[in-house]
């Protein structure tokens, strides 16, 4: 299966399973600590994902083509030595400078699009958190806040189909499933969670339904733009930089945002600053000893899956 049509299925999955996931509570009552569990597990995978897939593939991706030619170079340089002049010698050690000035680039490269996902995130949360305590009209508050939520996650949901695009973009089966699994972890208690919300703010069942379809869409849609633009992109080779290694990176940056500053805090009754209500609750007493342990075996399942995963 070529990649397009691998990144069409994963993206059509992420579409059903989330509006399935988000239609749950209009039909059932389910119970909030399995939900909370699952949002525990979820938050770590999310971390180990980031940590231990997005971050080492975005890596790899930026510096595949330096690795390479520096190994070419050092291969060049035996061979000069061995038959031709010393000009030509300095000629290839010159080309092999010039990879090293890159290798620098590209090591300033990495910290600065980790940054930029996780600030791009917090000022799309401040934002939106800034845009409700402004207003002063209760009864428009909350109106702003239903939307406002909606809109917090749906940027969540963009985030995360920028990973699974950037993901698909660097042709490796396994990578997309690990991404895949943690986004839909991730994704279907947020559905869940947000209707769940919008339930008890008071909106009508036919508009919660239409905030569900925007939340579900919105990562399937970006997962395939991001595909087509870095494959177009790097197929044009526009710059020298990897743009699928930079949107990995990115991405990884916007997951440890979502991870840390939203789902811990949400989950652990810590009171972070979160568009979604917080699920469930142990009277704001942390992590249960399961919980500890779902989230760390989110961390760990990225981790264990990646090992051996050799290029």
């Amino acid at each position: 299966m070529d990649d397009f049509s691998s990144i069409s299925l994963l993206s059509l999955a992420m579409l059903v399973g989330c509006y399935v996931a988000g239609t749950i509570p209009l039909a059932v009552n389910f119970s909030e600590e399995k939900l909370k569990l699952i949002t525990v597990l979820g938050a770590g995978l999310l971390c180990g994902t980031a940590l231990a897939v997005i971050i080492p593939e975005g890596v790899h991706a930026l510096y595949e083509e330096i690795l390479e030619g520096g190994h070419h170079n050092h291969e060049q340089v035996g061979v000069v030595e061995a038959s031709q002049s010393k000009v030509e010698v300095d000629g290839v050690l010159s080309a092999g400078e010039k990879h090293e000035h890159s290798h620098e680039q590209l090591h300033a490269c990495i910290g600065v699009s980790l940054v930029l996902g996780f600030v791009f995130m917090l000022l799309v949360d401040q934002i939106g958190s800034s845009h409700v305590h402004s207003t002063e009209d209760p009864e428009s508050a909350r109106v702003n806040s239903k939307i406002t939520t909606t809109l917090g996650l749906v940027v969540h949901a963009a985030a995360d189909g920028v990973a699974l695009g950037a993901a698909a973009s660097t042709s490796q089966t396994s990578v997309q499933l690990i991404v895949f699994v943690a986004i839909m972890l991730h994704k279907a208690p947020a559905a869940f969670g947000l209707v769940s919300f919008l339930m008890h703010a008071g909106l009508e069942r036919n508009r919660i339904r239409k905030h569900l379809l925007v939340f579900a869409l919105a990562a399937p849609v970006l997962a395939m733009l991001t595909f087509l633009g870095l494959s177009q992109s790097s197929k044009e080779a526009l710059s020298n930089i990897n743009a699928t290694g930079v949107a990995m990176l990115f991405s990884a940056g916007t997951f440890l945002y979502v991870a840390t500053v939203h789902v811990l805090p949400e989950v652990g009754g810590g009171g972070g600053h979160s568009h979604a209500p917080p699920v469930g609750g142990n009277g704001g007493k942390g992590l249960s000893k399961v919980e500890v342990c779902a989230l760390v075996l989110g961390c760990l399942i990225p981790l264990v899956l990646s090992v051996g995963h050799h290029h």
